[in-house]
């Protein structure tokens, strides 16, 4: 499952390391906010030579993230988590353009609403008494 995000870095954490069964490796994650009317934070990582790729980006830039959600389970309990495998300058993808939001609901046209119909105007023919519904 490949995805897409696009947003503000905000910061970037500690680079962590260890020594494997299959060598050593490195994780560095970091956060993001969305450009949405209701902007998210949302932490990521990179792993591998990958984290490299972070070091070029500063707190403020806009960043375009290609990732893949992960989930695992320990112990009766599921751990997701959102990993990144590319990073760009949103403004070299997106052309220089902001990112494009979709209207706010307000401003889009709405249907043609039917003409309302006066109150008890269809019963005035129906003496039966009867309610409408």
């Amino acid at each position: 499952m490949a995805l897409e995000l696009v947003g503000k870095l905000v910061k970037t954490m500690p680079e962590v390391t260890g020594q494997g069964k299959n060598g050593a490796w490195q994780k560095q994650e970091f956060v993001i906010e969305t450009f949405d009317q209701f902007p998210k934070k949302v932490c990521l990582s990179l792993w591998g030579d990958k984290v490299n790729d972070l070091k070029q980006y500063a707190p403020g830039d806009s960043l375009k993230v290609s990732l893949n959600l992960e989930s695992r389970e320990y112990n009766d309990r599921w751990y997701t988590e959102a990993r990144a495998w590319r990073i760009e300058a949103a403004d070299a993808a997106e052309g220089g353009q902001p990112q494009a939001q979709a209207a706010p609901a307000a401003s889009r046209p709405r249907a043609a609403q039917p003409t309302a119909t006066p109150f008890n105007a269809s019963f005035d023919d129906d003496n039966s008494g009867d309610l409408p519904f």
